[in-house]
């Protein structure tokens, strides 16, 4: 449904759905913060939203297919994605 969504793991409430990409989540990464994911799309899209107010804080253009993977380094600032276009990019 080209959403994500962060669920408390303890009751199991729903916290945020992540509305923003035109095509399925392939990919999602939580940074060592715990305040921000990374999003990875069949779009050529990865998004950066944050955890608890569900706000887009960034979108990452550049691939030219899917974005099939998401990492982000343990510095929290580093974002690797890989798409189907046959690359990786770090951001």
């Amino acid at each position: 449904d080209k959403t994500a969504r962060v669920w408390n793991r303890s009751t199991g409430e729903l916290i945020n759905t992540l509305e923003g990409h035109t095509a399925g989540v392939l990919a999602v990464a939580v940074a060592p913060d715990g305040e921000t994911i990374v999003t990875g799309s069949n779009d050529a899209t990865a998004r950066v939203w944050n955890r608890s107010t569900g706000e887009l804080i960034n979108t990452l253009e550049g691939h030219t297919d899917g974005v099939t993977s998401v990492a982000v380094a343990p510095d929290g600032e580093t974002i690797v994605t890989g798409s189907s276009d046959k690359t990786a990019r770090v951001w």
